[in-house]
């Protein structure tokens, strides 16, 4: 199949056929990917002993690049392999590649075949000849991707040859949340730094790209602000009754209620009353969010969605009151549950927009062909927006089949929420494509990259992101005619987020515009200074996570259960599995905690299989699950977040098993073992 590329694909691909380390700006449904197979077939003809990664990052655009992309044009003449966290082959990655002439793969899996020594696995930067990164503004701080390029530009620095040729592709770099020109252009060569190339964009075929790829028409569906919230009222007194039962210092610093920063408060607040031990600051806090988070989906969906969430959350915890502060938290709304109830069945205080949202959809789908997306905020809010749309008569009646699209997890919430994956995620990417379904109510995971067909509509709807996500999101209307709605409450945060990225995407322009014009000799020199600092910043980084690392012995650090506050082990009773899984090998710690229903993951591995959930014996606190190991032993596997860490230097709530201050030891199955086994009899 040959692969024609239009007269501005043929401009941007220049910089990288002449061998040039580059960075393709082009906007969404411009063929950036096209291009990119383009320049690895070019590649992987001129080029002695070639070998390409492309590198995603996530793990639906492994199939996806593979299947429409690059398999089509050079499936016939060059071996293509595609790996994915989901495929069982990604431990034979260095096998792999050696063995293929392209991989396609998730940048993790790359970057743990860099990291890991056993030699099947393992694969170094050199063994490549050309690495393409999809979506590489995220090339930046802590992220996969600047892992990788870390690594290359540290060699680079040392002057270590044999790099592989850099190709980068993105719908638009952003200005890093700077809203001045010269820090926009600060931020542009930062990401150039970080991929160590040029950015190039169309010069001379704008008009061609602005045919191929029509911005669609932008319009604002306001909403006046609620008159009457009687249900909001009613929750925000029941928040106040909380601060007045908490010290009158700790409520005073709280900001605004139903509102993110409101939200980050308590968070912070939660942290601290467990540092402090201090159990009545630590759950108020914690049921606070809840209020909060109520508060934020009245904001957004139905009363009933936000009852609904509070509802559960309350009977979930009834059974397990410790002390006077559940009884009083627990009786509070157990006191105000029906009166809630009702007024959350009052259709007269209804959100107004969801009225307006009723509005935009109902007019686009009186086109029986229409197609649009419905981006949202949360996980949560994707879920109310679906049972919204299938229980409204009027939408129902202009014939709407909605799908939801989420990223991984699947809502199990555990430790695999890095491996689990939606099984319907490509089925409804698929009936979306077919028809099946024209409606999509999607997080932010269709923003980025999916190959999803034109939309007549894309509706934003409660959201706040930066011009990145707006960019992507609008570009997911690609029809002729198509609209970018923005439904949003007169003079809300949504509208003025809204309007500060329209500033943000066209001072990103500018600045990518400014850093284009500069001398080469000029931007080299830049590039350099900015990448001899990263280096050396890398390596400090890395001396003090070290050090970190090793600040307390295993032995010197206690876990406690992060909501009762009680002792359940200590570090030297924690090993680490393939670094990922933590467990308990201490038999004792059994006598903790209940293990309740059992776990479905949607795909299988190789080494181990989920178990039941676990929970804390005193309080019913989620800890993680059982893993069954082998086949042969089951471990308590723990959520750190689940737990808060006691050592010499006071306590901590890390968020991460990377955050804490001690090394945990590798699983040894044998030797960590035999205390499970020694009182079996072997002789018999």
């Amino acid at each position: 199949m040959d692969c024609n590329l239009r007269p501005y694909q043929e401009e941007v691909v220049q910089a990288a056929l002449r061998g040039e380390n580059s960075i393709i700006w082009l906007p969404t449904g411009g063929g950036k990917t096209r291009a990119a197979v383009y320049i690895t077939k070019k590649h992987l003809e001129t080029t002695a002993n070639a070998k390409v990664a492309v590198l995603v990052n996530k793990v639906h655009l492994v199939d996806q690049h593979f299947a429409k992309e690059f398999r089509p044009y050079l499936g016939s003449t060059y071996k293509i392999a595609a790996i994915s966290g989901d495929s069982n082959e990604k431990d034979l990655f260095g096998c792999l590649v050696k063995a293929s002439d392209l991989v396609i793969c998730t940048a993790q899996i790359l970057e743990n075949a860099l990291i890991n020594m056993e030699e099947e696995k393992h694969v170094e930067l050199t063994d490549f000849t050309l690495l393409v990164i999809d979506e590489c503004h995220h090339t930046q701080k802590e992220s996969v991707y600047n892992k990788i390029m870390g690594r290359y530009v540290e060699k680079k620095v040392r002057k270590e040859g044999n790099l592989p040729q850099i190709l980068g592709l993105t719908a638009s770099p952003g200005t890093g949340g700077n809203k001045q020109l010269d820090k926009a252009v600060e931020h542009v060569l930062q990401i150039c730094a970080n991929l160590d190339s040029v950015i190039v964009s169309t010069k001379e075929f704008t008009p061609v790209l602005q045919k191929v790829v029509p911005r669609p028409k932008k319009q604002y569906d306001i909403v006046e602000r609620r008159t009457l919230d009687p249900f909001g009222d009613h929750l925000k007194a029941m928040m106040l009754m909380i601060h007045e039962y908490m010290p009158p210092t700790v409520s005073r610093r709280l900001r605004e209620m139903g509102t993110q920063e409101y939200e980050a408060d308590v968070v912070e607040l939660e942290k601290e009353g467990v540092k402090k031990e201090n159990r009545l600051i630590a759950q108020c806090a914690l049921h606070l969010r809840q209020y909060n988070d109520a508060l934020l989906i009245n904001d957004t969906v139905r009363m009933v969605d936000a009852f609904r969430g509070l509802d559960e959350f309350y009977n979930s915890r009834k059974t397990k009151l410790l002390d006077g502060t559940d009884i009083f938290l627990q009786g509070l709304f157990d006191e105000n549950r029906v009166e809630l109830k009702q007024l959350a069945s009052n259709d007269r205080y209804e959100n107004p927009k969801l009225a307006q949202l009723q509005c935009t959809l109902q007019e686009e789908f009186n086109d029986e062909n229409s197609r649009a997306i419905l981006f949202s905020k949360t996980r949560r809010g994707t879920h109310c927006l679906f049972d919204w749309v299938n229980s409204n008569r009027e939408l129902q009646r202009v014939n709407i089949r909605a799908g939801i699209l989420t990223g991984a997890g699947t809502g199990a919430n555990h430790m695999t929420q890095k491996f689990s994956y939606s099984i319907n995620f490509s089925e409804t990417i698929k009936h979306f494509r077919t028809g099946i379904l024209n409606l999509l109510i999607s997080t932010s995971v269709a923003e980025e990259g999916l190959d999803i067909p034109e939309c007549n509509l894309v509706v934003r709807y409660g959201l706040l992101t930066n011009e990145i996500a707006q960019q992507q999101a609008s570009g997911r209307a690609r029809a002729m005619n198509s609209v970018y709605s923005v439904v949003a409450e007169e003079g809300g945060r949504e509208m003025r987020r809204e309007l500060t990225n329209e500033y943000l995407e066209s001072l990103t322009a500018k600045a990518i515009d400014q850093v284009q014009q500069m001398s080469p000799s000029e931007f080299r020199r830049k590039i350099s200074g900015i990448q001899q600092i990263a280096v050396m910043t890398r390596i400090q980084a890395e001396r003090k996570k070290n050090e970190r690392k090793q600040r307390y012995s295993p032995s010197q650090v206690q876990f406690q259960c992060r909501d009762c506050f009680l002792l359940v082990c200590s570090g030297e009773d924690l090993r680490k599995i393939e670094n990922t899984h933590h467990v308990n090998i201490n038999p004792e710690f059994e006598r903790h905690y209940i293990a309740g229903g059992q776990v479905v993951l949607e795909k299988s591995f190789e080494d181990w299989e989920p178990g039941g959930v676990i929970s804390c014996k005193n309080c019913g606190k989620e800890w993680g699950m059982e893993i069954k190991f082998k086949k042969v032993v089951t471990l308590p596997c723990l959520k750190i977040k689940s737990f808060s860490m006691k050592t010499p230097g006071g306590k901590s709530t890390p968020r991460q098993w990377k955050d804490v201050e001690f090394q945990v030891k590798e699983f040894d199955f044998l030797e960590d073992m035999s205390s499970h086994f020694h009182d079996l009899d072997l002789d018999e």
